[in-house]
């Protein structure tokens, strides 16, 4: 007999939660993607472009865990006009030993933000300067509310600034935070004035050009950019890599789809140049923060194995509070072989 696990959203967000665990869990990921043979293949990708939509498919097998997960994501930028979320999807974990669906988790996009906000965290806890204090976030979604809290989990956050387009969505974002975060949050007019002084700056954006310009940075800053997930998309001024230490999370998928590839048909770098990899550095088999005034730079374009990670913890901790609904899924023989 064989048995799925349905959870719901609500199921899965008392599961799992944007905390210490969820961040070791994908940082535990990033490190076997550099140091085992994980099986991760390029993304699927399908554009709705009359609807600004955008279909990702993830997948990765990491040896030692006993499941996968294939993710499907959906990103529909004009959803917001509608009153529904730009970001939807759902995960399906399968056994690695026999290939039998064990879960689906329909987490409406939850996992992904989970997964997305913890490696953040990773980056800034291998890149970011021990001693930063302040963030500047750009952008004023979901994941910037997420990122800036996942920072407060790794390093000793004790302001930020926040940008957006949209002066009045900065200002409400900027309350909320300061309320939810116990630290002053403030909404500023430029995305220049969010950089200066900064310790940290995160982009959060689905941008298809630069709002983050190399000028702008300062000795000892480090960089995440989160938003550039397929190749239309750009948050970095390419001269960034001119002046920082870059960092990827897959540099395959980056030179593909990330701030490297917009970097390469600039001219900047080469696409045969070599980058370290943020499981290398977690590793310690590739350098990060040298020294205090070097600027560093994480491109995250959000990785498959971070998927399987965060599926299978979250599925780990609803079968352990008896969480979500079991459906029998099998067939007689005689049934199956008369199909």
């Amino acid at each position: 007999m064989s048995e799925v696990l349905i959870l719901t959203e609500a199921e899965l967000r008392r599961a799992v939660g944007l905390d210490a665990s969820a961040v070791d869990c994908v940082e535990a990921a990033f490190l076997a993607l550099a140091t085992k043979p994980v099986v991760m293949p390029p993304i699927l990708r399908l554009d709705v472009a009359e609807a600004r939509g955008e279909v990702d498919v993830k997948t990765a097998y990491v040896p030692g865990l006993t499941s996968f997960a294939l993710k499907v994501s959906s990103g529909f930028f004009d959803n917001p006009k509608l009153g529904l979320p730009s970001l939807s999807g759902l995960m399906m974990l399968l056994s690695a030993r026999t290939g039998m669906v064990e879960a689906l988790l329909l987490d409406n996009g939850y996992l992904t933000d989970i997964r997305t906000a913890a490696a953040g965290a990773v980056a800034a806890r291998h890149l970011a300067r021990d001693d930063a204090r302040i963030a500047a976030i750009l952008g004023t979604g979901r994941q910037a509310a997420l990122q800036l809290q996942a920072l407060t989990l790794v390093r000793p956050i004790e302001r930020a600034r926040i940008w957006g387009r949209d002066v009045q969505k900065a200002k409400a974002a900027a309350a909320t935070l300061t309320k939810e975060l116990g630290f002053p949050v403030d909404a500023v007019a430029t995305a220049a004035d969010a950089c200066s002084g900064a310790d940290v700056v995160v982009t959060t954006t689905p941008a298809e050009r630069p709002i983050l310009k190399a000028e702008w940075l300062e000795a000892g800053q480090h960089v995440t950019a989160m938003g550039s997930d397929s190749e239309h998309k750009n948050e970095i001024d390419p001269a960034l890599f001119k002046r920082a230490v870059y960092v990827a999370d897959s540099l395959a998928q980056t030179r593909r789809l990330g701030e490297l590839h917009h970097a390469i048909r600039a001219g900047i770098v080469k696409d045969t140049d070599s980058f370290a990899t943020l499981g290398e550095v977690i590793a310690g088999s590739a350098p990060a923060r040298r020294q205090a005034a070097d600027i560093t730079f994480c491109d995250l374009t959000g990785t498959g194995v971070q998927d399987t990670a965060i599926a299978v913890l979250a599925n780990e901790r609803a079968r352990a509070a008896r969480a979500g609904q079991l459906f029998e899924t099998d067939i007689s023989q005689q049934e199956r072989t008369a199909s």
